[in-house]
């Protein structure tokens, strides 16, 4: 098989984590419209990559198993921010290999209220070796994890590719310029870009 066909796509209500439901609900109702759209029924889907990082072990197991039981293999996907796609990429990978022929890649998250944080302080975290170049950066690591990561690699991409903050402000302006036309987007009101953005690249501390 050569050919790859997206089918059905299924998209939920993007929430903050107080006004979010549950990883279950928000999993079903994905896979649900995306059958819908597909003009399919779950009886033709013959394995099911799920993606999410905060939950326990088989929560995708749990989100398939909410749209039906079939007894077809589930594998969960967690690799942070690039779960969906790994999971979309593990699907495809299956389609290649002729053992398949249909496969759902689902992804969703409930997320906590606050920071972003990991879940286990009683061990070695995987991004360390991240985080001490983010702090190397940064020269602060008071910051919660997400922005000491984010932070450091924007810093990072400005002094390398002279990119200036004004500029560097003008990705949140035009994502929720996109979001003023979807419905689904949690935050739909319009920012610009301020005149204390504006400063020179030499100024980036």
């Amino acid at each position: 098989m050569t050919d790859i066909h997206v089918i059905g796509v299924g998209m939920t209500q993007f929430k903050t984590p107080k006004h979010g439901d549950p990883y279950t609900v928000m999993g079903k109702q994905a896979i649900s419209a995306a059958l819908t759209d597909a003009g399919v029924p779950y009886e033709a889907v013959q394995q099911a990559y799920a993606a999410y990082v905060y939950g326990d072990s088989c929560s995708g197991h749990r989100v398939v198993y909410e749209a039906a039981l079939t007894g077809i293999p589930i594998f969960n996907v967690n690799s942070n921010c690039s779960s969906g796609s790994s999971a979309l990429y593990l699907a495809r990978q299956a389609l290649l290999s002729g053992a398949v022929e249909c496969v759902l890649a689902v992804g969703f998250e409930q997320m906590a209220p606050g920071a972003l944080s990991e879940g286990w302080q009683d061990r070695p975290t995987p991004l360390e070796r991240f985080l001490e170049i983010a702090d190397q950066k940064l020269k602060d690591s008071s910051a919660p994890m997400a922005p000491r990561l984010f932070g450091a690699a924007g810093r990072e991409y400005c002094e390398q590719y002279g990119m200036s903050a004004a500029t560097l402000a003008k990705i949140p302006v035009k994502a929720r310029r996109h979001a003023l036309h979807n419905s689904r987007a949690v935050f739909r009101e319009p920012l610009t870009v301020g005149k204390s953005w504006r400063v020179p690249r030499s100024a980036i501390p």
